[in-house]
């Protein structure tokens, strides 16, 4: 019996693939692992099913660092964003078979175009699913506190942007304050860590008057997480007023759209707060100045109505009256007479003068 050894085989299976196929393909599929080692980057390629999870095609992948370095470095240039697991890429492959690790493809090139009307496309359907659900601009209904000086903030702990946000909060004389939520803000864990802290300060909302989501000190190319509809969705439902300062250099992110307020740092978030403050204890300073001015003034028209009641009262006194040459008559019960006609003969009246009384009888 004729036979082949197995690597006799495979020789054979990738002569054949030599002979037949072209150098290279550009391949359409969804990025479903990363990995890297040595610089060279380890890609899983699926393609799936319309309105299914399940894969229809999965091969491996590989990029060599050489190119890696070359092609992750353009991408990010063109995109704002890195590779990363569930992207859609354009790639240019080679179809390469090794006796020991089987059938895959060697990636060459990308086209960074694809991937940019991917996500514009990606991007403008959560809108709109978010503005078919009704709840895109919830946030904006919300009412800001007067006196907001509790704030719940999610970052990363290590982040640079958790340290400028503290350090320009707590600024000496505005008495605010920021607890942290941590939270991972890059990568395919982000969109998880963030939901995370948003449902751990739900429960914990009547301690705090906003929310502030910010990032900093990160890498500014891998922020596809805040384009997620799930977050988004999230926060425009939430029942506290979000901040976000996430370091967007060139697009306004689903979040930002869906915030009550959105920012582009996280100093730019503290500083907000801050000058609110300042606003605030301004307006007061100006308020009790007019308080001042018009108790004065209320107090000086006050006295000038006292001293004007006061000389009437005097221009009234009996005493002043009698010194004047007037005087006062009255019966036996202290009746003031005004009429000859309100007496009798033999009634006993008196007269009052400025220095004293004279009591008679009439006739």
């Amino acid at each position: 019996m004729e036979y082949y050894t197995l690597s006799h085989l495979c020789s054979v299976i990738e002569s054949a693939l030599a002979a037949t196929l072209p150098s290279t393909y550009w391949v359409r599929a969804e990025i479903a692992s990363l990995s890297t080692k040595s610089g060279h980057a380890y890609f899983e390629l699926v393609e799936k099913a319309p309105d299914s999870i399940l894969p229809i095609a999965k091969m491996r992948a590989t990029c060599w660092a050489a190119t890696y370095r070359m092609l992750s470095a353009y991408f990010e240039q063109e995109t704002s964003c890195a590779l990363r697991p569930g992207m859609q890429v354009l790639l240019e492959v080679e179809v390469s078979f090794h006796a020991a690790y089987g059938l895959s493809l060697n990636i060459h090139a990308i086209d960074p175009r694809f991937t940019l009307g991917d996500l514009a496309q990606q991007r403008q359907d959560t809108i709109r699913r978010l503005t078919e659900d009704g709840v895109i601009d919830l946030q904006r209904s919300l009412t800001l506190p007067t006196l907001t000086t509790r704030l719940a903030v999610i970052s990363a702990e290590s982040a640079a942007g958790w340290g400028d946000f503290f350090h320009q909060l707590t600024q000496p004389g505005y008495r605010l304050s920021a607890t942290l939520f941590p939270a991972v803000m890059q990568g395919e864990n982000a969109e998880r860590s963030i939901l995370s802290a948003l449902s751990a300060i739900a429960e914990r909302q009547d301690d705090f008057d906003a929310v502030a989501i910010i990032r900093g000190g990160g890498a500014t190319t891998d922020l596809g997480c805040f384009d997620s509809y799930l977050l988004a969705a999230t926060c425009a439902q939430f029942p506290l007023p979000i901040f976000t300062g996430i370091g967007h250099t060139r697009d306004v992110s689903v979040l930002d759209l869906v915030a009550y307020c959105a920012l582009k740092t996280p100093t730019a978030v503290a500083t907000f707060f801050v000058d609110r403050i300042a606003d605030l204890l301004e307006s007061l300073t100006h308020l009790r100045q007019r308080l001042a001015r018009t108790s004065e003034r209320q107090i000086l028209i006050r006295r000038h109505k006292l001293d004007m009641l006061q000389q009437r009262l005097l221009a009234a006194n009996p005493e002043r009256i009698y010194a004047r040459g007037y005087s006062l008559t009255t019966n036996a019960d202290g009746h003031i007479i005004r009429s000859i006609h309100e007496v009798v003969g033999g009634s006993i009246i008196t007269t009052h003068l400025a220095d004293g009384t004279i009591t008679s009888t009439t006739h």
